[in-house]
Formats: structure tokens, C-alpha cells, sequence
């Protein structure tokens, strides 16, 4: 079959360890999308098969969709639709690696699940990404993030000294969940360098969450919701009304704060805080202080005065804003193509840039004849199956 994707060599290209690599995306949404976009921004050529109406991520606020789906060919086909099983056959034959974001047994109706494919296919590794798994009695729980997270024990535990246990704006269990499916993915493809044989890999959202909690929490008798703050170690704000972070967890950086607030909180330096024991024992008092204290200056003079005294403290930015930092621009984290600002894999290797951005996701079935006739398509037969109403129109 030809090759479908860009020269790994485009100017758009950095580090692409993953090239020649053939990925075939059957999810929607964040978790499996995330998964192999990053597969994408290593140099894998990744097709991304959407329903006809298109990824539910497209309808969603934000550009969550557009940040999940670059570097891909999207084709949108209608998978209840026989017309489309011989496509799908070409396709799981040229595929190294395949995920799925289905409910459990969804894969199966549509025949596209781990046991048709590698039948084709017996090198395939084939990731089913689901809420809790293909098998307990929470199989086929609906759900999304935040029922997952609450399910791994991690919504038990405060994110503020001050503040009763509440969810991340970040979706931890989507993203721990991709991140726990890349690093599957890449163990079952050097396996198969050994053994010449596929894998199926069962990956549960809420497995993949629960593995981050307990490796924070520890799965023994209940604890306190707080246990793990620090009244120093939080967002506190400052006279112009924005949000600061302070690190302060190591004594060291206790006495660089109390060093640098002697001017304006001499109590600071009182004996009953000294040592972290009696900051933790009287920590709502120490709390609301430094609160106290952080409002009296803004937020250009705590960095400066922090900065002078080795206090972790780091003001609390907007996506843009960090996009804009210089710490940013100096590790040339954000890529610009085709109008859009994106933040592909952020690792370096060898001292430069890694990952690739050399193609914006396009609206539904954008790629479909390209994808097609790479993959030995006749133009007559892709006529064919738009007109059984198995493949999108293509894009006007």
C-alpha cells in the first residue's frame, strides 16, 4: 500500500521516532484522540474514522477537537453499513496499531472489535480504551472524567488548604487514561519486535485514575481530606487581583518566605512556626496570614521580592499567557500551521524540538479520497461507497 502521510523529512518535522508507524483511530472525544495524537506529533501516520455526523468533540465549546486531531487524515464513514467492511478489512491489514473508545461490545456489533481485526491481522495491537473496562459489574456504566475520577478515591482529597474537596479543571482521568495507553502501545510494539505477535490491551479511564491516586494516596485505612496540604503550599491572591502560587514545602523555602515578608509580617518568624509540625497544627491561622499578607502588594512585587529569596511561587496564567511566557517561547513549545497555534509533544530529544505539526484536523471526511486511494482505493470504488451512503460527501 502507498504511504498516506507526509514526508517525515517536512520542515514541519523534528523528532520522529514513530515514522512508518500505522494507526488506526476509531475514537472519539479526548481519551483515545489524545492517545494518538501524540503518536501523530511523533511521526506515526494516524487515520482518524469519525461517524458521518462527525466526532461529538467538534460540537463541543473550545478547540479540544482541533487540539487532539492534528496531524491526522480524518474519514468519516458509516460503520453499520456492510459496504464499508471491505475498506475496513484494507485497513486493519495496513495498520500496526488500532484504538477504540466504544462502551463495551459496541466494537463487537460493528466488527471492528480486537477479535475480527486481528483475525486479518494477527501482528495487530489493537487498544480498546473504555470508562471501567470490558469486564466487572461497572462494565457498562455510562461515564465521563469526572465519574471516573470519583470512582479512583481521587475526589476525596482537597486541592486547597482552605477549600472542600472539588473536581480539576483538567480532565485527569482522559488524560491519564491516553498517557497510560501510549506508554501500552509503545511496551506491546516492542514486544512484537520479539515475538512477531499482536496484543490486546484493555485500558479502563478509571483504572488509569485510580493507578494516579494511589500512587499520591496510597491505598490503605482513610485518611484526612488534607492530609497531604500544606498551608503554605497553595494559591493565594495578591492586591491586583490576581492568583499566585507558592511552593513552600521544604523548610528552606519557609525561611526564604519569612525572609522576604520580615518587612511586612514579622510574626512570620514566630517560634510556634518555625518548624513544619506547628505550621501543619496551626495551619488555618497561618493561612489566612499569609492570605492576609499576599493582598497587601501585587503580584509584580511578590515575584520580585520571592524571586530574591529562592521561594517557589509562579503567578497563575491563561493558556494564552503561558503560550506568550518566555520560558515558552525559549523551549519553542507552541507550533503555528495554517493559522493555528498548537502544543504538540513537548520532549525534547538531542537538544531540539521533537514532534511535527504539518496538518490542521479538517472538517469531517476531509481526507477521505486521499486516505482511499492510498490505501488502493479506485476512484469508481470510493463513487461506490458514497453513493451506498457509507462514506461522507466529500467537503465542498
Amino acid at each position: 500500500m502507498n504511504d498516506i502521510s507526509g514526508s517525515p523529512e517536512s520542515p514541519a518535522s523534528g523528532w520522529q521516532p514513530l515514522a512508518g508507524l500505522r494507526v488506526l483511530d476509531f475514537s472519539l472525544l479526548l481519551p483515545g484522540p489524545f492517545a494518538t495524537v501524540t503518536l501523530a506529533d511523533l511521526g506515526a501516520e494516524v487515520i482518524k474514522i469519525e461517524p458521518l455526523t462527525g466526532d461529538f468533540a467538534r460540537r463541543m465549546a473550545g478547540p479540544m477537537f482541533a487540539m487532539a486531531n492534528r496531524n491526522k487524515q480524518i474519514l468519516a464513514l458509516d460503520l453499520k453499513n456492510p459496504a464499508t467492511r471491505p475498506l475496513i478489512e484494507r485497513l486493519a491489514r495496513w495498520a500496526d496499531l488500532v484504538v477504540e473508545g466504544f462502551r463495551p461490545g459496541v466494537a463487537a456489533r460493528l466488527k471492528v472489535d480486537h477479535s475480527c481485526l486481528s483475525a486479518l491481522n494477527p501482528r495487530l495491537i489493537y487498544c480498546s480504551i473504555s470508562g471501567y473496562g470490558q469486564d466487572g459489574p461497572a462494565r457498562d456504566a455510562p461515564g465521563h472524567d469526572l465519574n471516573y475520577i470519583a470512582a479512583s478515591g481521587g475526589l476525596m482529597f482537597a486541592g486547597h488548604w482552605s477549600g472542600a474537596p472539588r473536581r480539576s479543571g483538567m480532565p485527569v482521568a482522559d488524560l491519564a487514561g491516553a498517557s497510560f495507553a501510549i506508554i501500552a502501545m509503545l511496551a506491546a510494539l516492542h514486544e512484537r519486535n520479539r515475538t512477531g505477535k499482536g496484543v490486546y490491551l484493555d485500558l479502563a479511564l478509571a483504572d488509569a485514575a485510580f493507578a494516579f491516586t494511589a500512587a499520591r494516596h496510597g491505598l490503605e485505612a482513610e485518611t484526612s481530606s488534607r492530609a497531604h496540604l500544606y498551608p503554605t503550599n497553595d494559591v493565594f491572591e495578591t492586591s491586583d487581583g490576581r492568583a499566585l502560587t507558592l511552593g513552600i514545602i521544604e523548610p528552606q523555602f519557609w525561611q526564604g518566605f519569612v525572609a522576604a515578608t520580615a518587612d511586612l509580617a514579622p510574626d512570620f518568624a514566630a517560634p510556634a512556626w518555625a518548624e513544619e509540625t506547628g505550621r501543619l497544627a496551626d495551619g488555618d491561622a497561618l493561612h489566612a496570614r499569609i492570605a492576609a499578607v499576599m493582598r497587601t502588594r501585587s503580584s509584580s512585587e511578590w515575584l520580585q521580592r520571592l524571586a530574591r529569596h529562592d521561594v517557589p511561587a509562579q503567578l497563575v496564567l491563561s493558556p494564552a499567557e503561558a503560550a506568550r511566557a518566555p520560558q515558552t517561547r525559549a523551549r519553542e513549545l507552541v507550533m503555528e500551521h495554517q493559522g493555528q497555534r498548537h502544543l504538540p509533544f513537548p520532549v525534547r530529544a538531542d537538544h531540539r524540538r521533537g514532534a511535527r505539526f504539518d496538518r490542521v484536523a479538517g472538517p469531517v471526511g476531509a481526507d477521505a479520497d486521499q486516505v482511499l486511494l492510498g490505501v488502493g482505493l479506485a476512484a469508481k470504488e470510493i463513487d461506490a461507497l458514497r453513493t451506498a451512503g457509507a462514506l461522507a460527501a466529500a467537503p465542498g
